[in-house]
């Protein structure tokens, strides 16, 4: 599959990769404070924001859409920050694939399986029950949303999936809505592997948030055995935009570290 991404800067490959519900866009302030090191690549994952949509969704079939990126794009040895869903991509990817990527960063989120949260399905009712022929600007759109979308923050995280068809001029959503909602068991399930990755590795973890929990710290260390464990204090799930400063702290100190730019 074919995803459509962003590119900024160049040196060292850097390869980005966003949650559920997520888009390329929500990286782009932390690409542009590193694309002085690093040539960086945010895709828009299957399913989501501009790349294709596919009734299969699942990490095997995302794992493939990432290997075939590096291979498109003859990238060597990439280092892959992955959040939430990304970063089970990543570290899925890592395990089956440990000689290509050169360094892993896994932000907010642990190889255990995961309930259904109510917020992911809050968000998937509130954007599927939109009645686009009653909404002229997004503010109507927003209106229709927010009595199932409480926080103005992740209302607005879910807005910067809406677009205007170019023919029609009528808002949309870019999301893949049907099949994500089809496949969200698929989302939550655990990464079960005796495999290791023993390349350097970086896991990022908020504060305020319960996606990776102390008791989780066992199995991360015995599938990635050079793995540092960071907290950002008072950070929640979406800790790279709630916290940016702090979160760029820890990843730039674990690239000195590690001694892993290019030259």
């Amino acid at each position: 599959m074919k995803l459509f991404f962003r590119e900024y800067g160049k040196g060292q490959p850097l390869i980005i990769l966003h949650g559920i519900f997520g888009i390329s866009d929500n990286w782009v302030s932390f690409a542009r404070s590193v694309e002085d090191r690093f040539r960086v690549f945010i895709p828009d994952q299957r399913n989501h924001g501009q790349s294709p949509h596919d009734p299969t969704f699942n990490y095997y079939a995302l794992c493939a859409d990432l290997y075939d990126f590096i291979d498109e794009h003859e990238l060597e040895h990439p280092i892959v920050l992955g959040h939430s869903m990304g970063g089970k991509v990543a570290m899925r990817f890592a395990l089956e694939n440990p000689d290509i990527l050169k360094a892993l960063v896994v932000a907010d989120i642990s190889m255990r399986s995961y309930q259904r949260r109510f917020r992911h399905l809050d968000m998937i009712d509130a954007m599927m029950s939109v009645d686009f022929n009653n909404a002229q600007t997004r503010e109507d759109v927003e209106k229709q949303i927010e009595p199932r979308i409480r926080d103005s923050r992740i209302r607005q995280f879910a807005m910067k999936n809406l677009y205007r068809r170019e023919r029609s001029g009528e808002f949309a959503w870019r999301l893949n809505l049907e099949a994500i909602n089809l496949n969200m068991d698929e989302v939550f399930e655990g990464i079960a592997s005796d495999a290791l990755y023993q390349k350097p590795t970086l896991f990022i973890r908020g504060g305020a948030s319960d996606y990776i929990k102390y008791e989780d710290f066992d199995q991360i260390y015995r599938n990635f055995p050079k793995a540092d464990i960071k907290t950002i204090e008072g950070a929640g799930h979406w800790l790279h935009a709630e916290k940016p400063n702090e979160f760029k702290y820890f990843f730039d100190e674990f690239i000195l570290k590690n001694e892993l730019l290019e030259g």
